[in-house]
């Protein structure tokens, strides 16, 4: 039962993956999935292609999930591109991803999680999930793929999907060595794999297929985990573990403001000299992909202090870790800690959700440009209301490390 006082914020904290709302599918996204120009492929029942390294493992019904490989019913074309969410789709429309992903046919098979070692599809599903490049295969399908795009807000949008009967690769998959002497390793718990995959400067989209594809972690303990659990907690371990090597450096000893927008997704990131925190703010509009015409925007947030956060980032979710990363890697680069808010606007030409690679790749992108440099907080929150177009009086209503700031510096004056 959803409380009376929660109905407001529904939408925007369930986005279409909870069900808050008791309804089967979210209504949502099948309105805006229905106005999308949805390209038409010919399928058939055997598909031969080039599979970009790539794996998915869906949530509903688990532990009995769907997984599999996905592999483009065509031949002679550079697949990479269909799931390099890391390098290849920042700066591309909505449009061309969709377009990418209803090139990707999502072979899947209904599978046990734990039970991983009784499957030979899976074991083919696991070398391309393994793979570094694109492999060649071909796969065997029960009937034609069903022409649909599935949307979440966490994973990259899912194109048309079919049962598998059999899988094989036509072409040896590359497997960097590090890569394999992980997998290999079953003494090495799975959080543990994720950390040393990172440090060793593979990317999240890769390191979260090990970890979903049940490659990762100790031998008993190995089983598939669904593709946007793996994708937070890849997002997660990764963060962490440059919070706490940040935590170790010297305050800015200025005030730094970055700005990115990107697909109607507005960022405007503040650093203050103090020790680490982190907070993030998004303020969804009327006819975004969470909140339907006619209603007021909504604001949600999730925030740590210096010792981090003890539950998950329910309102923000995925987009929390997602973001963080993309902060802790320039803290990281630059040794120095900082207090850390994110104020995002999502305006309606964000129709559907693509996942949170969008967050990431984004703040990556900000973080690499060169910030406004001001002296006081002041300044800093002067601009910032400046550029924000909801009344800056509801967010601080919202903001925890606001209130924190100006208390500090509160008190800061009264000790001077």
């Amino acid at each position: 039962m959803v409380r009376p006082d929660f109905t407001k914020e529904l939408c925007v904290i369930c986005k279409g993956s909870r069900l808050l709302c008791g309804k089967p599918r979210c209504p949502i996204i099948l309105k805006q999935y229905s106005a999308l120009p949805i390209k038409r492929l010919t399928f058939s029942k055997e598909i031969l292609g080039s599979s970009p390294p790539s794996f998915f493992v869906g949530h509903y019904r688990y532990p009995n999930v769907l997984a599999g490989p996905m592999i483009p019913p065509i031949t002679g074309v550079n697949s990479a591109i269909l799931d390099d969410v890391d390098k290849g789709w920042f700066g591309k429309s909505i449009d061309e991803i969709v377009n990418y992903r209803m090139m990707l046919v999502r072979t899947s098979f209904r599978i046990n999680v734990k039970k991983i070692s009784e499957s030979r599809l899976l074991s083919t599903g696991q070398e391309i999930a393994m793979a570094a490049k694109p492999v060649d295969a071909e796969a065997v399908l029960e009937r034609e793929p069903r022409i649909k795009i599935e949307f979440d807000s966490h994973s990259q949008p899912m194109g048309p999907m079919a049962t598998v009967k059999n899988i094989s690769l036509t072409s040896e998959p590359f497997v960097p060595r590090r890569v394999d002497s992980i997998v290999a390793d079953t003494d090495l718990k799975a959080l543990d794999a994720v950390a040393e995959l990172y440090s060793n400067g593979f990317s999240v989209n890769y390191i979260h297929r090990l970890l979903s594809s049940g490659l990762l972690g100790v031998s008993k303990s190995r089983k598939l985990v669904p593709t946007r659990w793996s994708i937070t907690a890849t997002d997660d371990v990764a963060s962490k573990l440059l919070v706490e090597e940040i935590k170790d450096y010297q305050e800015l000893g200025e005030y730094l403001i970055f700005s990115e927008s990107y697909l109607d997704n507005h960022f405007l990131i503040l650093m203050t000299p103090r020790t680490w925190s982190f907070e993030q703010l998004e303020a969804w509009y009327p006819g975004s992909a969470w909140l339907s015409k006619g209603c007021e925007p909504v604001i949600v947030q999730d925030h740590e202090f210096y010792t981090g956060r003890k539950n998950y980032a329910s309102k923000v979710a995925g987009a929390y870790y997602a973001a963080r990363l993309a902060v802790a890697e320039y803290l990281s680069r630059i040794r120095r800690q900082a207090s850390v808010i994110i104020f995002r606007e999502v305006h309606p030409g964000y129709i559907v959700p693509l996942g949170v690679w969008v967050i990431r790749e984004t703040v990556r992108s900000a973080m690499r440009k060169n910030p406004l440099r001001v002296t006081s907080l002041e300044e800093a929150l002067q601009h910032i209301k400046n550029k924000l177009k909801i009344p800056w009086k509801e967010w601080e209503k919202k903001s925890q490390l606001l209130k924190f700031l100006m208390n500090q510096k509160t008190i800061d004056g009264y000790l001077l």
